[in-house]
């Protein structure tokens, strides 16, 4: 069988492959001409000009279209929050220190001038003797703060500090402050505010509580808070601030039986998180498994999640 045939099409003979169709003809003779149609694929369409050759076979397959991602920031050390635009560095130094409860440090740092930050934000401080931790400011449990001051909630093993960055801690001791970093701060907007913490995770969320019952009081909040020990829950007294001013769903959840009150459920804390909604705005802060857990509760239905991770060094 000869490789080649004749063919007519539109009333004229045009000599055509085996197995080439009559458009491949008539594109390869001149009689229409590839027209660019949508997303740059080909369309035949007629046309004035020819084809300056035979299209390809019908095997071919162009490119696949490779998108091109920004290139990361060479400034930002992975796992670091990211600084936010308008990021500044402070100095000051520790005025006071305490223990809020066995597993948690309370430091207030006065600064030379203010900071400005969002509730939720983070910070970069940097002291002598220890490397650089990102911390939350938040406010102290009676929801106090001057506006030169920043409030610390620092996780330590209950009862040991030494080698710790608790136990660095001098009052008096000079410090540097970059910030604000990270993307968990407090949105005013629509839909349910759902606030969930982890120990000292509470800082972050304890000052999105507060911001938001003073801009929204209206808008429907729900607080989630837990720790592994009940001994650790030691913000009974901002939980019963909100309470006073209209939060009506606050949980608070402790890992271990050991002295745990009536009103303190057991562990997880993630199984007590209510059923999510679409158009809630999740805030999250805590350790790396239940951040990550809340996130993918959040994802399961499409709602807004914010995180404000702990320095996993302290």
């Amino acid at each position: 069988m000869s490789a080649r045939c004749s063919l007519v099409v539109n009333g004229k003979s045009v000599r055509v492959s085996t197995g080439d169709t009559p458009v491949d003809a008539a594109v390869t003779d001149g009689m229409i001409t590839p027209m660019q149609g949508l997303h740059g694929t080909a369309m035949s369409g007629q046309g004035a000009a020819p084809s300056g050759r035979r299209a390809e076979p019908r095997g071919f397959r162009p490119e696949p279209m490779r998108l091109t991602l920004p290139a990361a920031n060479p400034m930002h050390a992975p796992g670091e929050p990211e600084p936010a635009a308008d990021s500044v560095k402070r100095s000051g130094s520790i005025t006071e220190i305490s223990r809020l409860c066995p597993g948690v440090v309370e430091a207030i740092v006065t600064l030379a001038n203010p900071l400005p930050f969002q509730p939720g934000h983070q910070v970069v401080l940097t002291m002598a003797g220890w490397h650089p931790v990102t911390l939350t400011p938040s406010l102290r449990v009676d929801g106090a703060a001057e506006l030169n001051e920043l409030v610390f909630h620092i996780g330590c093993e209950a009862g040991v500090v030494g080698g710790s960055f608790a136990g660095e801690l001098e009052l008096g001791k000079p410090v540097s402050v970059k910030g604000p970093v990270g993307r968990g701060q407090y949105r005013p907007g629509g839909g349910r505010l759902v606030l969930v913490a982890d120990e000292a995770g509470f800082a972050g969320i304890w000052a999105i509580a507060r911001a938001a019952r003073y801009i929204e009081p209206a808008r429907e909040q729900t607080l989630v808070v837990g720790a592994r020990d009940p001994l650790d829950l030691y913000m009974q007294p901002a939980l019963d601030w909100l309470r006073a001013t209209g939060v009506a769903r606050i949980v608070t959840v402790a890992d271990r039986n050991r002295q745990r009150p009536p009103d303190v459920k057991p562990g997880p804390l993630t199984a007590h998180i209510p059923m999510l909604r679409a158009n809630d705005a999740v805030h999250v802060s805590g350790r790396a498994a239940t951040v990550g857990a809340v996130e993918v509760l959040a994802a399961s239905v499409g709602a807004r999640c914010y995180t404000i991770p702990l320095d996993p060094t302290l």
